[in-house]
């Protein structure tokens, strides 16, 4: 990136944490298609880094999972015949982790929505954490095994598991079924009642849908390589963690949750590249 001044390229980022897709990015900063991508590759990579040696030993204690449906390269149904069951192309999943007190982001995992996956994501979980917590999380069944191998009987953890209205038909669902109603069960513990919850990981979801471009329902604008929408998330949750001001916590998430003493600028996000 040296042909590229430090100014530009926080322009650059600054239009992709915005929500701007790469080719918006790149009108309205004249910089091309192709150093766009490879800043974003750099800089999420140095995010991924920098959160993964700095998010230890959280003092979190009510943490809500969820995970976060999206598609690259094209479709599940589109997906040629010879790419079938290869990950990155059809039907991706994000699995977000988040304190519900200081809003923090601890993890994040993209993969498939299966146990192999769910274990690795609560493993990472649990190795961040300094004590005991209360999780929740929705009724998917991998999660059972997950949070078992992971935390033991150290944790004191609830599924939330949402009853759904009639589905819409497939030919004119553009969003999820209405919920009707949840029933909270209790699968190990002691969780408090009125702290079995995802409503906040769940708000969350929308706060990635509107800040990541890839993430927009019925868009062309869908990451093309699964290792672009890797390096867009870590970019994301960096600035989300440390740079954007929560309007409940009145920080960062990362200042309340004590791993930053100030809010963070996108040039300070940018020095994570080196000089």
């Amino acid at each position: 990136m040296n042909s590229l001044s430090r100014t530009r390229q926080a322009q650059v980022i600054a239009a992709l944490v915005e929500g701007n897709s790469v080719r918006a990015t790149c009108r309205m900063t004249g910089v091309a298609k192709g150093t766009v991508l490879r800043l974003l590759e750099q800089i999420g990579l140095a995010c991924a880094e920098y959160q993964d040696k700095t998010l230890r030993k959280l003092t979190c204690r009510r943490i809500q999972c969820d995970e976060v449906w999206t598609f690259c390269y094209a479709k599940e149904r589109n997906v040629p015949a010879a790419k079938k069951g290869e990950f990155g192309y059809g039907d991706v999943w994000t699995w977000v982790a988040l304190d519900a007190d200081t809003k923090l982001v601890p993890c994040w995992s993209l993969g498939r929505r299966d146990a192999a996956d769910a274990n690795a994501f609560i493993a990472n979980l649990s190795e961040r954490l300094a004590h005991r917590i209360q999780l929740t999380t929705d009724g998917h069944s991998v999660y059972l095994d997950a949070v078992e191998g992971a935390f033991g009987y150290n944790v004191d953890y609830a599924m939330l598991i949402k009853l759904y209205g009639a589905e819409p038909t497939k030919e004119v669902r553009y969003s999820p079924a209405v919920c009707i109603g949840a029933t909270a069960k209790v699968i190990e513990g002691n969780p408090h009642p009125d702290k079995i919850s995802t409503s906040y990981v769940e708000r969350q979801n929308l706060t990635m849908r509107m800040q990541m471009r890839r993430f927009t329902r019925l868009t062309n604008a869908f990451s093309k390589k699964v290792e672009n929408l890797a390096c867009m998330l870590s970019l994301h949750y960096m600035h989300y963690n440390f740079c954007r001001v929560h309007q409940t916590v009145k920080m960062t998430p990362a200042m309340a949750a004590g791993v930053a003493d100030h809010v963070w600028s996108v040039d300070e996000v940018l020095a994570l590249l080196g000089s």
